[in-house]
């Protein structure tokens, strides 16, 4: 079998053409030039010097994540790229394991660590087992790669209480260790070791290799179906998130075209969603209040009700995952009695499933009161419901 294999997951751009046997070649560069500039002319070279035709490689494995969030979407954007040219699965390795994978055949505990920024390292613990070799009557034996723990993201703080207690000797290598190589020297208090330089940073070979290993097991997807693994958003992401929660919420009148991102909050939110043309056609009857929460501009959350006389039914609300109790249901509540005040209604009346204890404590904050139990309500899972209501001042 015949694996390309490329990793832009941290500093380190890494190229190799691999073999089950042996390594047919291999470009490294640890140098401060972008991955967008390396790495397809570092391809390209790497098949002019061994007259390779790309079309001919079985598979394309790619260091999939975690690592640098630019670096990562360099690698997969090339491999799919690739993939999708050449009608080639491909192999997603996840970049820790890569990296445990260079110091094949130890038998300590392997920890990799990546700079994670913040005090944190992308990093996983590993360690090799042995078993007798498949040819009776000889001394071979054969490495199994174990993985002690999955690659995650952790305070370096957190690793070094989690070594101490295995009380067994590590390995360290990636380009974490001269970040916190003294931290690691404080906090340690079992025997250690630094990988040597030629296996302490990513390898596209070993990429390859390890690669090579798990599409035997059936583990490939298509150049479609791939995604880098982050492990946590980017900065940028959690900015973003952080000027979302302290942006002031807005509850406007519902119109017309938020009818599909209210119904792509259904189908994320709900079991029983309702359709577009089921929010369009409540939004378009006289006796509902529809209104639209937005934070930072986006939808952040809908209210839906009905009215009949002096009473507000409320049949909807929600609120989308990520700005959940950020007073975004508390909002839309309150716009609803404004409204029901100016309306003459006099009573807001809802159900909510008996297992929702937030819901529930939330609506007993807004003055809301049980008022009895409608059996088996709720399908999808079954379900008793709750009947709450609130007389609205004058």
């Amino acid at each position: 079998m015949r694996v390309l294999a490329i990793d832009s997951s941290g500093l380190t751009a890494t190229v190799a053409v691999v073999e089950d046997t042996q390594t047919i070649a291999e470009y490294t560069v640890n140098y401060k030039k972008t991955h967008s500039q390396t790495l397809l002319p570092m391809i390209a070279e790497m098949a002019k010097m061994t007259e390779l035709d790309l079309a001919s490689v079985d598979a394309i494995a790619v260091a999939g994540g975690p690592g640098s969030f630019t670096g990562l979407r360099i690698g997969s954007a090339t491999a799919k790229g690739l993939g999708l040219a050449l009608d080639k699965p491909l192999i997603h390795v996840p970049t820790v394991d890569a990296l445990a994978y260079n110091v094949y055949g130890c038998g300590d505990i392997i920890c990799p660590i990546m700079d994670a920024r913040r005090n944190q390292v992308y990093t996983g613990l590993y360690t090799f087992s042995y078993k007798a070799g498949e040819k009776e009557g000889t001394n071979q034996v054969q490495p199994v790669f174990q993985v002690m723990k999955m690659q995650m993201a952790i305070p370096v703080e957190n690793l070094i209480r989690r070594l101490n207690n295995y009380a067994r000797p590590v390995v360290f290598l990636g380009d974490g260790v001269p970040v916190y190589q003294e931290i690691l020297a404080e906090g340690l208090k079992v025997p250690y070791s630094f990988a040597p330089s030629y296996m302490n940073r990513q390898r596209a070979a070993v990429v390859g290799a390890l690669g090579i290993r798990y599409f035997k097991t059936g583990r490939f997807e298509t150049a479609a179906e791939h995604k880098p693994e982050y492990l946590r958003v980017s900065q940028a992401e959690r900015e973003r998130a952080e000027r979302e929660k302290k942006a002031a919420t807005e509850v406007r009148k519902m119109a017309m075209e938020d009818g599909a991102a209210v119904a792509e909050m259904e189908h994320q939110l709900f079991s029983d969603a309702w359709s577009e043309k089921a929010v369009l056609e409540t939004l378009g009857q006289e006796n509902t209040i529809c209104l639209t929460a937005l934070k930072a501009g986006k939808t952040a959350g809908y209210l839906l009700a009905y009215t009949a006389a002096d009473e507000a039914e409320i049949a909807r609300v929600a609120v989308t995952e990520e700005l959940q109790r950020q007073g975004v249901a508390r909002a839309l509540l309150q716009r609803l009695e404004n409204v029901c005040k100016e309306k003459g209604i006099e009573k807001i009346l809802l159900d909510v499933r008996e297992s929702n204890a937030a819901a529930r404590a939330l609506y007993e904050s807004a003055g809301f009161r049980e008022d009895g139990i409608r059996q088996k309500f709720y399908e999808d899972p079954q379900e008793d419901a709750v009947l709450m209501s609130r007389e609205i001042a004058k």
